[in-house]
């Protein structure tokens, strides 16, 4: 018994059923109803029509119409060390991988301390510089006064 799948919808259609129409470049296509037939006729994308197979697999609905299908499951297989990487040599590699967990830790925790140090070192700096500046700098400069222009005399009546 061969099933086949509509070309439109994506279910599976039983032997039967179904209705098969020849386009002019002569490909074959199977359509499970009317319904689907008329759809495709009308140039009606499957991906936005919500009861086709494809629009449930675009918005993730279940794992509808993949049941034949299974993901492979690929095995990782563990990768030796055998030669030099960019600039780091073998031995490098090989002391890096033997390191243990605690010992890295305490590395980045060093790391992280200094790096925390210098940063307070830096800010301490700009501390001290921008007190400088505001014991250098004086009372603000006061700004000279701007020529006001005076009214031209009024003339005539009330206009």
């Amino acid at each position: 018994m061969k099933l086949e799948t509509c070309a439109y919808s994506g279910y599976k259609i039983h032997p039967g059923h179904g209705k098969r129409m020849v386009r002019s470049d002569g490909k074959v296509q199977i359509f499970l109803s009317t319904k689907c037939a008329r759809s495709s006729k009308l140039k009606r994308n499957p991906r936005d029509v919500p009861w086709t197979v494809l629009y449930r697999r675009k918005h993730k609905k279940g794992t509808h119409g993949e049941e034949n299908q299974k993901t492979k499951k690929t095995r990782r297989t563990v990768q030796v060390a055998s030669r030099a990487i960019g600039s780091t040599s073998l031995e490098a590699i090989l002391a890096k991988r033997n390191q243990k967990p605690e010992f890295r830790r305490a590395q980045r925790e060093q790391a992280v301390k200094a790096a925390k140090e210098t940063s307070r070192a830096s800010k301490a700096e700009k501390k001290v510089k921008d007190k400088t500046k505001e014991k250098k700098a004086g009372p603000p400069k006061a700004k000279a006064p701007k020529a006001v222009k005076s009214a031209a005399p009024r003339v005539g009546g009330k206009r």
